[in-house]
């Protein structure tokens, strides 16, 4: 039985954890990325809506808030250095009722709070400039290479089964296979198995269940592609259907909102296309026109009564939960990050030093739309695939 050591573990190679690695590189401290996927980005980073949100609508003051207004100054800095490809194309909410009219102002008023460009229209509606969408699959790998190239090691098939206190101060991490790996800390990314990789710790104060979330994409008539992204005036019961465009030419509607409990279910239910495309046909009635060309679900980790739960273990002070991480965490991966770094280092588990340039490496992209990645790894598990 092998035993490797290291500074810090991260537990899982979605957008957040690969942001806590590349925070982590930047800073001068070693650490591995523990992905029990044969591939990163296979979970909810790659089969989301790609939308890089400014939070304009987010509640002010609150830790998600913080860490979605922090990534955006972030991504100023590091997108050149990543090598991302990101379209600024901005948004719009428009009202089709009086309802949602006098609901508008109250979000334009909201992103002024947190200092978030917004403009109300002539005709009431609000437009976000800053909005952007990307590739998240080409996110994820581009924080992966990057603190690759700060000394950090990706590994996956690196499933964690066990975690327990070391001797001095630091953990022992079990992985499938048998083999040890020894940390000064570690920090629990696992998206929809965060709770059971706390449990393996001792702790079970928090739990994660699957939101399901359906998208239907489609290519436009030519001459006829989308420009920006079309969202809902949120309702009491949710955000809604939006309608937005991908960074290769396509436009996606979506998401629906399911509670669900299987984790491993990815399929595409039989009444998605009911649930989403009258309403995004009033958005933006060239889906008429549209041929649809792909479907695909995403599950989203979301916590029972908690949202961006990001503290240490009541069990083993040495690890740092990260969980409950919902629908906006590719747009606040890169506060996260840095927040991690910065709670590690309260407590000295990691001594940082000052940030540095980490040029992600030239990598391929996956073939074929971003979303098809991590719709067809799941298909096995599925009663619907993606066409």
């Amino acid at each position: 039985m092998t035993t490797s050591d290291t500074q810090v573990a991260v537990i899982g190679g979605g957008v957040v954890g690969c942001a806590v690695a590349h925070a982590l590189a930047r800073r001068g401290v070693e650490a591995v990325v523990l992905e029990a996927e044969r591939g990163l980005a296979l979970g909810a980073s790659g089969a989301n809506s790609g939308i890089l949100h400014t939070g304009f609508d987010s509640a002010p003051g609150e830790l998600e808030t913080r860490l979605l207004l922090r990534s955006a100054e972030l991504r100023t800095e590091l997108l050149d250095e990543l090598a991302v490809p990101v379209w600024r194309c901005g948004a719009r909410l428009a009202a089709s009722n009086e309802d949602e009219l006098q609901a508008i102002s109250p979000l334009a008023e909201n992103a002024r709070a947190n200092g978030v460009e917004a403009h109300l229209d002539p005709d009431g509606s609000l437009t976000v400039p800053g909005e952007a969408v990307t590739d998240p699959v080409a996110f994820v790998h581009a924080l992966a290479s990057g603190a690759q190239r700060g000394g950090a090691t990706v590994r996956l098939g690196a499933a964690v089964g066990r975690i327990r206190a070391a001797t001095r101060g630091a953990l022992t991490l079990e992985l499938a296979g048998g083999e040890r790996l020894r940390a000064r800390a570690a920090v629990n990314c696992a998206g929809l198995f965060a709770d059971e990789v706390a449990r393996m710790a001792g702790d079970d104060f928090f739990s994660i269940y699957p939101r399901k979330g359906e998208f239907i994409v489609f290519a436009p008539p030519a001459g006829e592609g989308l420009q920006r992204i079309l969202l809902p005036v949120p309702s009491p019961i949710g955000k809604g259907v939006l309608v937005f465009p991908t960074i290769d030419g396509y436009v996606v509607a979506g998401p629906t909102a399911r509670e669900r409990e299987d984790k491993c279910d990815w399929s595409v239910e039989g009444d998605a296309e009911t649930l989403i495309l009258d309403r995004a046909r009033r958005m933006y009635p060239a889906l008429e026109r549209s041929r649809q060309v792909d479907a695909y679900a995403g599950l989203r980790p979301a916590g029972r009564a908690v949202n961006y739960l990001i503290e240490f273990s009541r069990a083993l002070p040495e690890l740092l939960h990260v969980a409950a991480i919902r629908s906006t965490g590719l747009s606040a991966s890169l506060g996260i990050g840095e927040h991690v770094v910065g709670l590690l280092a309260d407590r000295a588990l990691v001594a940082p030093v000052r940030a540095r340039r980490l040029p992600s490496r030239d990598r391929p992209s996956p073939t074929g739309g971003w979303w098809q990645r991590a719709a067809r790894h799941h298909a096995p598990h599925a009663e619907r695939g993606t066409a």
